[in-house]
């Protein structure tokens, strides 16, 4: 894998430490891409994201959707078919998968739904409010003022030793 080097980027940045993390987690683009099933990531405005998924042939309790820790995975698991058909042509593709997509902070899943196998996800950015870009008011105050905090404190010390 091509590893980068990001020390340029920690001199002038703090708390970057989890993208260089999440950089070298992800997969390196010489390997083989899993291409099964099928899928989209459409963008509904700013904070809402939907992942489409072709699940042809799963239904729902063969599917499985978990997030931990900004990971989002989604499995299906085909059944076991005892019965031994042989095919013609077989190219509708029934085996098992797994799936991940990594999740930005704050992201969160609200809502799934499997109708005509198409599994669709539901996602959307909820940022707390204590998070959201906020200003600060600068205050003014004279260099007079913090000189007369500073002789309350040091008055106040005093007086308390004697």
């Amino acid at each position: 894998m091509t590893r980068y080097d990001l020390s340029p980027l920690f001199r002038s940045t703090v708390g970057f430490d989890r993208f260089a993390r999440l950089l070298d987690s992800l997969p390196d683009a010489m390997e083989t891409t899993q291409s099964y099933p099928p899928y989209n990531i459409e963008a509904d405005g700013e904070d809402r994201y939907r992942i489409s998924m072709a699940v042809a042939g799963f239904a729902e309790e063969m599917l499985g959707i978990e997030v931990k820790e900004n990971l989002l995975s989604v499995t299906g698991k085909s059944p076991d078919t005892e019965a031994k058909t042989t095919y013609l042509h077989h190219g509708i593709a029934g085996r098992d998968f797994v799936r991940k997509f990594q999740l930005d902070d704050h992201v969160k899943v609200t809502w799934a739904n499997l109708a005509n196998g198409l599994l669709t996800i539901d996602l959307v950015r909820e940022v707390p409010e204590e998070k959201k870009p906020r200003t600060i008011e600068i205050k003014k105050s004279s260099p007079q003022s913090l000189l007369g905090k500073a002789k309350k404190l040091i008055e106040g010390d005093s007086s308390k030793a004697a």
